[in-house]
C-alpha cells in the first residue's frame, strides 16, 4: 500500500482546502492512493461543525484588520487556530478500503503518530487526555485534531504546534476548552525545532502506524 505525500510549504488556507477537496474526490474514485498533505498556513481561525462562535473572542472585522482570516468548515471539533510555525497535516485516506472503517481507531493511530514521535525524538512524556482528543503535555495541548469522513475517505486532520505563535491562541477559546492550555515544542524545549526535519520523521511514523509499504513524494503545487 502506497502513501502519497504532498508538501505545500506555506499555503493559504482556502487554497489548501480546495486541494483537499480535489484529492478527496480522486481518492474516493480510486484514482490515486491515500495522500498526506503537509502545510503551514498564514494566520487563520477555523470553526468546526460543533463550534460555538462565542469561542472567538474578537470580531471577524477586527481579525481581518490584523490579517487573520476566519473559515467555517465541515470537520469535527470547535474553534482552532493555524499559523506559521505550526505543522498542519491533512490525511486524505480511504478509511473504508484501507484502514478498517473505524474512525475511532483511525484517530487513536493518529494520536500514536505524535506520541511516539515526540517520545522518541525529544524524550518528552506526552499522551492522550481522558476527555479530549489530541496529544497533550500535561494539561496543555500540543497537537490538535479534527477530522471529517466523506464517502469513506478522511479529510482535515491535525495541527502540531512546533514554533507556533502561542499568543494568537488568546484570540479564541481553543477547541472550546477554557480550562486547558496550549503549548508548543519551542515552549517545552526552550528553543526552536526544525519543521523540515520533523516533516520527514512524521511521515515515517505515518507509514508505521497505518501500515504503508511505500512512500511517493508528490510534486509541490
Amino acid at each position: 500500500m502506497k502513501l502519497n505525500v504532498l508538501d505545500l510549504g506555506l499555503c493559504d488556507y482556502k487554497e489548501a482546502l480546495d486541494i483537499q477537496y480535489e484529492l478527496l474526490e480522486k481518492v474516493q474514485k480510486g484514482e490515486i492512493n491515500d495522500t498526506l498533505i503537509l502545510v503551514e498556513h498564514p494566520s487563520v481561525i477555523t470553526l468546526g461543525r460543533n463550534a460555538v462562535e462565542g469561542n472567538i473572542l474578537f470580531s471577524e472585522e477586527w481579525l481581518k484588520e490584523r490579517g487573520i482570516d476566519l473559515y467555517k468548515i465541515n470537520r469535527g471539533g470547535d474553534v482552532t487556530y493555524h499559523g506559521p510555525g505550526q505543522l498542519v497535516g491533512y490525511p486524505i485516506f480511504n478509511l473504508r478500503k484501507n484502514h478498517g472503517s473505524s474512525i475511532k481507531t483511525f484517530i487513536s493511530k493518529l494520536e500514536d503518530v505524535f506520541i511516539e514521535f515526540v517520545k522518541s525524538e525529544f524524550d518528552l512524556e506526552v499522551g492522550r487526555h481522558q476527555c479530549n482528543t489530541g496529544v497533550w503535555f500535561g494539561e496543555e495541548k500540543l497537537v490538535a485534531m479534527g477530522l471529517a469522513v466523506k464517502r469513506g475517505v478522511t479529510m482535515h486532520g491535525f495541527a502540531f504546534n512546533i514554533n507556533t505563535i502561542l499568543e494568537h491562541f488568546q484570540l479564541i477559546v481553543p477547541c472550546g476548552l477554557s480550562d486547558k492550555g496550549v503549548t508548543s515544542l519551542e515552549k517545552i524545549l526552550g528553543e526552536k525545532a526544525s519543521i523540515e526535519d520533523i516533516k520527514e520523521k512524521i511521515v515515517g511514523h505515518f507509514v508505521k502506524q497505518y501500515s504503508f509499504d511505500e512512500i511517493e513524494a508528490v510534486e509541490k503545487r
